[in-house]
């Protein structure tokens, strides 16, 4: 039931206004003058206020001020006298919903009193649907406003309504993950399971029975018969995160899925359907992996149908203010810390560095600062040293050797090898200050052909 402040000076309106709003339903509270108006406003949110404009000491505009300061949702209709109807249209530019001049009937101030509140009602059911919305779509993660960025999201917003399978291709860290499940969030499958699968986590003897599953009795072990991860993702998603590892038997077994949507468990004689939308993701030069002949050509094509190339942040650099304020507020709610901002000479700095790792770096480095920060605004201080520019983590440019310049892998690989041999060998401390996974680190040590080294 609706709760109404009344507000006015005359003791016959209040009287009269309560009688007619209580009659039709409406819960009814009454202030004689502005100066109580506004201690009940203090204590307590109404649905909807009802104020004379001419009052002494506290008029109907400053009731307004109050109500629209304390709630923008409460509906305010002011009262007016002839002669005063231009004070009305002023009180409705700033807030009001509608106004009634003096004398009026009841049945006329019961129709827009029933108005506002409609209105109101709908206002907010809007509201929390869009709040429903952001919070289950994250659209808002995807921050940006560089060209590329804006040109991404537009890709994005397209794809969604379509089934056709996307291959993101990117740099580790650049948020590929993020976009597929924006893709899957704003697709007609949302409801449906997002099944995430890291394919260079999985060792290659177990891809197949965790991609497809297995019947029970078809090795040593399989003691029942058990769901793969594609029959988990049935009506949803499945996103195939570093797809440039999977082996050359799975890639075989994917191209059969792509070309009939069937897929057959380990040990069965007999395959069958499944409605699972594919994402696929990769770092990897798929291109020269097929002229290396380790990935299969016509998967590539069947996979790529709508390719989405994510830029790497040093690509990007207008947007690193915009993500570390978003990181910035993330990090100081999560944490509970009074930071208010970061100074200009701290994001300058972060805007020069190149960030190796990426979107996941800055967002490792932000939150660094928010947890050692002792004041309320980040200082350069607060910033890892190697951003400072105190210490050197990646080197500036490429290594010469013999003179000449050096492909990107060649460089990525001696520096690998560097930092790996000024940890002694711990693997887990090299991939902590390469800002990579520990899964990410043995991939490139295998295809460097660096693991015994």
């Amino acid at each position: 039931m609706a709760e109404i402040l009344l507000v006015d000076d005359q003791k016959s309106i209040r009287t009269t206004l309560k009688i007619t709003l209580k009659r039709v339903g409406y819960q009814v509270e009454e202030a004689s003058c502005g100066e109580e108006a506004l201690r009940l406003l203090e204590r307590k949110t109404y649905d909807l206020v009802i104020t004379d404009l001419k009052m002494e000491k506290v008029d109907g505009i400053k009731v307004l001020q109050k109500v629209k300061e304390i709630s923008q949702q409460t509906e305010v209709i002011v009262i007016t006298a002839y002669g005063t109807v231009d004070s009305a249209v002023q009180a409705m530019k700033i807030g009001a919903y509608d106004y009634i001049a003096k004398p009026f009937e009841p049945e006329e101030i019961v129709l827009v009193v029933d108005k506002a509140l409609e209105r109101k009602t709908l206002t907010e059911r809007v509201k929390l649907l869009e709040e429903q919305v952001r919070e289950r779509y994250k659209f808002e993660n995807i921050v940006g406003n560089s060209p590329k960025m804006l040109d991404i999201l537009k890709l994005v917003t397209q794809v969604c309504q379509t089934d056709s399978t996307v291959l993101i291709l990117g740099e580790s860290g650049t948020g590929k993950e993020l976009i597929a499940q924006t893709i899957h969030n704003n697709s007609p499958r949302k409801d449906k399971p997002f099944v995430i699968v890291n394919c260079s986590a999985l060792p290659e003897g177990l891809q197949d029975s965790e991609f497809f599953g297995h019947i029970k009795g078809a090795f040593t072990g399989a003691i029942k018969n058990r769901k793969g991860l594609f029959e988990e993702a049935h009506q949803g998603t499945i996103f195939l995160d570093e797809i440039g590892e999977i082996s050359p038997a799975i890639q075989v077994k994917l191209l059969r899925f792509l070309q009939s949507g069937e897929i057959r468990r380990i040990g069965d004689n007999k395959s069958f359907h499944v409605d699972v939308r594919l994402i696929a993701a990769t770092n990897k030069d798929l291109q020269q992996a097929i002229q290396e002949k380790t990935f299969r050509e016509d998967l590539f094509y069947r996979l790529n149908v709508i390719p989405i190339k994510l830029p790497a942040l040093r690509e990007r650099k207008d947007d690193i203010p915009l993500l570390v304020n978003h990181f910035l507020e993330k990090y100081r709610n999560k944490m509970h810390k009074p930071i208010r901002s970061i100074s200009r000479e701290a994001v300058d700095l972060l805007v020069k560095y190149d960030w190796p790792g990426n979107v996941r770096e800055l967002e490792n480095v932000v939150e660094r600062a928010v947890a050692l920060a002792t004041g309320e605004i980040i200082l350069p201080e607060d910033l890892p040293r190697h951003i400072q520019g105190l210490e050197q983590t990646f080197p500036s440019t490429p290594s010469k050797p013999s003179g000449k310049l050096i492909s990107l892998a060649e460089n990525e690989k001696n520096y690998i090898m560097e930092v790996l041999q000024q940890c002694g060998g711990n693997k887990k401390k090299t991939a902590h200050i390469l800002q990579i996974s520990k899964s990410t680190l043995w991939r490139k040590l295998k295809e460097y052909g660096l693991q015994e080294r």
